[in-house]
Formats: C-alpha cells, sequence, structure tokens
C-alpha cells in the first residue's frame, strides 16, 4: 500500500513564503508524474504544478514565476515552493503521484489528503 503525506501548511501574509513537501510511504520502485493541485473555497479542484519523471514542469498561469515544483526521487518526496502568496492562493494543497508502483503492484494516481494554505494579513 502506498500514501503521499503532504506538510508545511500553515497561515502567511501576503507576500511571503511557503514550502510544501509530499512524501510516498511504502516500497516505491517507481513514481512517474508527481504534482501539486488545490481547492480554493467554494470552487473546484486545479492543477497547480507537476513535474514528470524526466523533469518536466507545468504551472498554472496563476503561479508562473511565483511557485516552483521539484522531487527528490531518492526520497519519493516532491516539493512546491510558494513565494510571494497572495490572498487568492488561499485553498487546500494536495499532492498526487501517477503511475505508482509498490512491490508488484501499481496504481495508476494516489492522492494526499491535504494541507490548508491561508494567506492573509
Amino acid at each position: 500500500q502506498v500514501q503521499l503525506v503532504e506538510s508545511g501548511g500553515g497561515l502567511v501574509q501576503p507576500g511571503g513564503s511557503l514550502r510544501l513537501s509530499c512524501t510516498a510511504s511504502g516500497t516505491i520502485f517507481g513514481l512517474n508524474t508527481m504534482g501539486w493541485y488545490r481547492q480554493p473555497p467554494g470552487k473546484e479542484r486545479e492543477l497547480v504544478a507537476a513535474v514528470t519523471s524526466r523533469g518536466s514542469t507545468n504551472y498554472a498561469d496563476s503561479v508562473k514565476g511565483r511557485f516552483t515544483i521539484s522531487r527528490d526521487d531518492a526520497k519519493s518526496t516532491v516539493y512546491l515552493q510558494m513565494n510571494s502568496l497572495k490572498p487568492e492562493d488561499t485553498a487546500v494543497y494536495y499532492c498526487k503521484a501517477e503511475d505508482v508502483v509498490v512491490g508488484s503492484v501499481r496504481y495508476i494516481a494516489v492522492w494526499g489528503r491535504g494541507t490548508l494554505v491561508t494567506v492573509s494579513s
């Protein structure tokens, strides 16, 4: 079985920074694309950023130039560095891993439980 555990959320003032982490537990033999999604209050979940196993990245237009996604495969961990935060970045942030191989089992997609980011003065 595999689980994704997010950390790093919290309350930050506008213009501040936070770094989110997401670690996959279990005996991981393979991890393809890892990404961060967010769900603002009363809105749909949306893609924030994703990084493939080859290091290619994709960002939502609203976060380009402010957020940076990275991964450490040795630790089965993906990070999201968030700078110049705005109140509209307030949301629950979810981690997602695609095509995860744990032992002899392959999972198409695995989601974390989410971590709350609140940007407010």
